[in-house]
């Protein structure tokens, strides 16, 4: 019986030198979830095309474009613009006589775009445009955003 003790004696105390000896495992933490991506600055408003023709939608897109027209036509100019924001948008029309450039009408607008959009500008003439060769610019906030040159006859 006295070995049953001192080895039950023997085996507590081993138990508990190496109870006393073990070393806790660090809780793991889970790591904190990744902040979300920044959202995209918006680029604010640019101008994807400009088209020329006579005559336009209720959608202010030109219905048929065009480069050669008569002497009556009212002429229209759509800009297309993607982006949003608030810009300004100039359009200077120009016949071009020889080597010179004389303006025949300048316009502009300031557009408030939550998206892509259509806007329209146009020019008139009831006596009729001399023949020759013209060009319409458009410039968005003061830069060049594209022009179109065209013809009447």
């Amino acid at each position: 019986m006295k070995t049953h003790m001192f080895f039950a004696l023997l085996v507590s105390s081993a138990l508990a030198l190496a109870a006393c000896g073990k070393k806790e495992e660090p809780k793991t933490v889970p790591a904190p979830a990744p902040l979300p991506a920044p959202a995209p600055v918006p680029a604010g408003i640019a101008v994807s095309s400009v088209t020329v023709g006579n005559s336009i939608g209720a959608d202010k897109r030109v219905t048929v474009a065009g480069d050669v027209f008569a002497k009556t036509d009212t002429l229209y100019a759509s800009v297309d613009t993607t982006g949003s924001g608030t810009a300004r948008l100039d359009a200077k029309w120009t016949y071009r006589k020889g080597g010179d450039a004389v303006v025949v009408n300048e316009d502009s607008m300031t557009i408030n775009a939550t998206g892509p959009a259509t806007n329209e500008f146009h020019v008139s003439k009831p006596d009729g445009w001399p023949a020759g060769d013209y060009e319409v610019e458009v410039m968005l906030d003061g830069k060049s955003a594209g022009s179109r040159k065209f013809t009447v006859k």
